[in-house]
């Protein structure tokens, strides 16, 4: 075997390229760029690189001590200070990559973290089966040397399997980073694995062709770090076809060194490796399981939800009115109530769709809260909803009116509101499709019976001057009327009488367009001639009104709304049954909002308080029966966060 000098003599090229300066020279330098390319780097990546940096400059420290110190030795010790620099290099170097791979992959799904995972195991498995036992019976040795030498091509292998699972990690995407890493890290593990043959069977003098093989792998990595960092972004699962087949090939590399290791003789590391590789594949499969049952069930939910109001769509309804059907009975049957919406197309006109939109929200909130405990609301399409209901012990009629008042909103210039129809299954039928057919038909009996009739038209109008004159009071009516619908649903009255109620809240302060400004807004209270002008509100209230003939039993309520259950109220001194209802219900609900809302001579009071004193004048000032069913729906509104502005 030729000395160094003899070799340099005879091939002067092959020592300058391959001789012990050349090659220290070669390491410190690419040591220096790469902590160089670090530096120009910034956050993660630059501690990152410049671990890969210090990790190269390790192992010309190392290689230079072997040359000044070991070379020329019989007896070199093993381990020695050399190994340790030599060995430091793998060991800085992953943790600067996998420092490089956590801070541009950040948010990347699991499957492809165990994707990484798996391919680094498997590959580590295969080089651990097919080169390390090779080596390590050639090394021989005590456990030290064996140990020291084995470590060599294992800390390469964990290398190249950590640059394999970034590959992996990262989607199987090209990357200059990696590839050069990789590339780098696979020359320096057959530099590494050649020189350990080599001196196992008495060689592994210098110089030698395979020495380039560690210069071009550090070379390699400070060209690594020099390419300019992405941004770090959540892959999005992007795997494609690659992604599928890359993790069953991985696995199957695993299961053929277990199988090898049946048939001959691998080592403990390799079927280890090989065992965790399987398991990572094992993981991967449970997690696809899951994010293929997640989006399944993201399918089946958006296949049965209203993508704007979120409630549940006409197929949901379908499904549910079948499973709901199949269980009732005539003691404890289901009601099916389709709504339609009145005025929406107008507000539409007006608004434009966007506030459609967000009106639609709106109304489907208040329809899900409304039934909330009881049954299901649905959004049908366009403006139709649909609720699926429970009555237990209340009137089907009862229970789907109040939910259509959920339905119902109004603003400066608009009065949004709702036809229904209902159905009672089984006792009427017990066919889905028929249910639907006959609720729908019911709907469009009621709201081509029960349009905006003349009278409607007039209390708008007049509602419209009532604004004009006083806005503060035109929103105290609103209150009002929302309040007395409530009541007069819990009371159980039609749906006619129920409308009228509604007229007569709305109107019951019309006459004051006659009253002075002066009496209005006095911050003290009114005097005897004051109160006189005050009281013939009613009256002048219920000569307007019955000017328009459709609003005449309207006009009834509205003077005698201010009536008292004892028979001191005004204009008539009416006493208890002799008082209309629905004048009794304005009488309590005009009260109570009254009582809360702040008037130029008090301030507001709570609603706990407000109600305490509805309940002290019960039987004096007020029906006692209004004045429970007043509580009770107060308390519902209250529940269904449906109670109406201040009140």
């Amino acid at each position: 075997m030729f000395e160094l000098n003899e070799l340099t003599g005879v091939f002067p090229l092959t020592g300058i390229l391959f001789g012990r300066p050349s090659h220290l020279v070669v390491d410190f330098g690419a040591g220096l760029l790469c902590a160089l390319a670090a530096w120009r780097q910034s956050g993660p990546d630059r501690v990152a690189w410049l671990l890969v940096a210090v990790g190269i400059i390790c192992w010309a420290a190392g290689d230079v001590y072997w040359t000044a110190v070991l070379s020329d030795k019989d007896d070199i010790p093993v381990p020695s200070a050399a190994d340790f620099g030599y060995l430091a290099f793998p060991l800085l170097a992953f943790a600067g990559l996998a420092r490089v791979l956590g801070a541009r992959m950040q948010g990347a799904p699991k499957r492809l973290w165990v994707d990484g995972v798996t391919a680094s195991l498997a590959t580590a498995a295969v080089a651990a089966a097919l080169v390390v036992p090779g080596i390590v019976d050639l090394i021989g040795g005590d456990w030290k040397s064996v140990a020291t030498n084995a470590a060599y091509p294992l800390s390469d292998l964990i290398l190249l399997g950590l640059v394999v699972g970034a590959m992996a990690v990262r989607g199987w995407r090209l990357d200059w980073t990696w590839v050069l890493a990789g590339v780098g890290i696979v020359s320096f593990w057959a530099a590494d694995s050649h020189y350990l043959i080599a001196v196992a069977q008495g060689g592994g003098g210098f110089p030698d062709p395979w020495d380039a093989g560690w210069d071009f792998a550090f070379l390699a990595l400070a060209c690594a770090a020099a390419v300019p960092a992405r941004a770090a972004v959540a892959v999005a699962g992007r795997a494609g076809r690659r992604g599928t087949i890359l993790p069953l090939v991985f696995g199957a590399m695993a299961l053929g060194v277990l199988v090898y290791a049946g048939l001959g003789t691998v080592t403990p590391v390799a079927v280890v490796l090989a065992g965790l590789a399987l398991f990572a594949v094992g993981v991967r499969l449970f997690i696809a399981f899951r994010e293929n049952a997640s989006m399944l069930a993201a399918t089946r939910r958006e296949a049965l939800t209203d993508a704007l109001t979120g409630l549940g769509n006409r197929r949901a309804l379908t499904q549910d009115l079948e499973r709901m059907l199949a269980r009732a009975t005539e003691d404890d049957p289901v009601v099916l109530v389709l709504f339609d919406l009145d005025g929406f197309k107008h507000y539409n006109d007006c608004y434009g769709h966007p506030a459609g939109d967000d009106l639609l929200v709106r109304l489907g909130g208040n329809l899900a809260r409304r039934v909330a405990g009881h049954g299901e609301a649905y959004r049908m399409g366009g403006d139709e909803f649909c609720a699926l209901l429970r009555p237990r012990l209340a009137r089907a009629r009862l229970v789907a009116a109040h939910a259509a008042t959920a339905l119902r909103e109004r603003g400066e210039g608009f009065d949004i509101g709702s036809s229904h129809g209902f159905v009672i299954a089984p006792v009427e039928v017990d066919d889905p499709a028929e249910a639907l057919r006959l609720a729908d038909q019911r709907m469009y009996a009621q709201k081509h019976g029960g349009r905006p009739s003349a009278g409607s038209q007039s209390r708008d109008v007049l509602l419209r001057a009532l604004a004009e004159r006083n806005p503060d009071l035109g929103e105290h009516l609103s209150t009002v009327a929302d309040l007395a619908v409530a009541v007069a649903v819990k009371l159980g009255l039609s749906a006619s009488e129920v409308e009228q109620v509604r007229h007569a809240a709305d109107l019951h302060d019309v006459g004051k367009v006659a009253i002075p400004d002066a009496i209005l807004d006095k911050p003290g209270p009114l005097d005897d001639e004051e109160w006189v002008f005050m009281r013939r509100h009613t009256v002048i209230g219920e000569r307007i009104v019955a000017a328009a003939p459709a609003l005449r039993e309207v006009a009834t309520l509205v003077r005698a709304s201010h009536e008292r259950h004892d028979g001191g109220g005004y204009p008539d001194g009416l006493a208890g049954q002799a008082i209309p209802l629905g004048a009794r219900i304005v009488a309590v609900c005009d009260s109570f909002d009254a009582m809360v809302a702040d008037r130029p001579y008090r301030a507001a009071v709570p609603r706990a308080v407000a109600l305490a004193e509805l309940e002290r004048c019960a039987g004096a000032q007020f029906d006692p029966v209004v004045v429970a069913a007043f509580r009770a729906a107060l308390a519902e509104l209250m529940t269904t966060d449906a109670l109406p502005r201040a009140a």
